[in-house]
């Protein structure tokens, strides 16, 4: 059984995945709170690359570069388009705000507290060593193609409704029949 290290010696891997850590939670915080669209895109790319960074020190090499094509590549694009496509308010808008920012931020807090206590409790005592060679390509795509296969098409479908949407709100010549 190999010996689990004291969390009061961290090593550099370790301090390197806890400050990309707090860069993905710092960036998807101000994803959900920026009043413009176009900086929560772009921070959601902040977001995004942080974890690819975590992966990288995970040795999911396959994974991080994964998440680097398509979600910041493709996702981060599909959503600028939709936004373009859409002709949404890039600037702020007074009407969309609902006031209803206090109680957001409670259920925000609790819920991320009851998250975070039972994450810990679960793995308070879980240790696993980074061994390289993890994330490779063809245990993961057999995992994927095997176990994963409806919820990745369900998701392709979802994405696609998302963007044949985004043109059909878009289009001021398509009329419905009355």
């Amino acid at each position: 059984m190999t010996e689990v290290p004291s969390y009061l010696s961290p090593t550099g891997q370790e301090i390197i995945f806890l400050l990309l850590g707090a860069v993905a939670v710092g960036s998807a915080l101000l994803v959900v709170t920026t009043r413009q669209l176009v900086h929560a895109a772009l921070w959601l790319i902040v977001c995004f690359g942080a974890l690819a960074g975590c992966y990288l020190i995970l040795t999911a090499e396959f994974v991080a570069w994964v998440q680097v094509l398509i979600y910041v590549g493709a996702i981060v694009v599909l959503l600028l388009f939709g936004i373009m496509l859409t002709r949404a308010p890039i600037g702020r808008a007074a009407d969309l705000d609902s006031r209803n920012r206090p109680v957001a931020a409670v259920v925000a807090i609790a819920t991320a507290a009851v998250l975070v206590t039972v994450v810990v409790d679960g793995f308070r005592m879980a240790y696993a060593p980074l061994e390289p060679g993890g994330g490779a390509a063809k245990e993961l795509g057999s995992s994927i193609f095997r176990n994963w296969v409806l919820p990745f098409e369900a998701l392709s479908v979802l994405l696609l409704a998302a963007l044949i949407g985004a043109i059909v709100l878009s289009r001021t010549d398509i009329r419905g029949r009355d």
